[in-house]
C-alpha cells in the first residue's frame, strides 16, 4: 500500500525524471519542453503538444486517455503497460518531442 508520504516522494521523482528527459530530448531544437508540477498534476508541454499526469490518469493533446499509477516499488503503470519509472519517463518524453 502506498502511503501519502511515499506517494509524494514518488510523484516528485516522477516529475524530476520527466523534466530531465524532456530537457535532454529537446536539446538542439528551436523549442524546449516545459514541465509544470503541482501536488496533483504534472503537465509536460512541447509546442502545441502536451501530456498530463494526475494521480490516476494520463492524457495527451492527441486524445490519448489511460489510467496512470506509480507503484510502491518505483514503477510507472500507464494503462496495462508497466516499467521502471526512469525508463517510462524517458520513453514518454521522447514520444512527445519526436512526434
Amino acid at each position: 500500500m502506498i502511503t501519502e508520504q511515499l506517494h509524494r516522494e514518488l510523484w516528485t521523482s516522477w516529475a524530476s525524471l520527466l523534466r530531465s528527459y524532456a530537457a535532454v530530448h529537446s536539446l538542439g531544437r528551436e523549442q524546449h519542453a516545459v514541465v509544470e508540477v503541482s501536488e496533483d498534476r504534472i503537465l509536460v508541454r512541447y509546442g502545441l503538444r502536451w501530456m498530463q499526469f494526475v494521480p490516476a490518469a494520463y492524457t495527451t493533446s492527441e486524445g490519448e486517455e489511460r489510467t496512470f499509477t506509480l507503484t510502491e516499488n518505483g514503477r510507472a503503470r500507464v494503462g496495462d503497460d508497466e516499467d521502471e519509472m526512469d525508463l517510462y519517463a524517458e520513453r514518454l518524453a521522447s514520444a512527445i518531442i519526436n512526434l
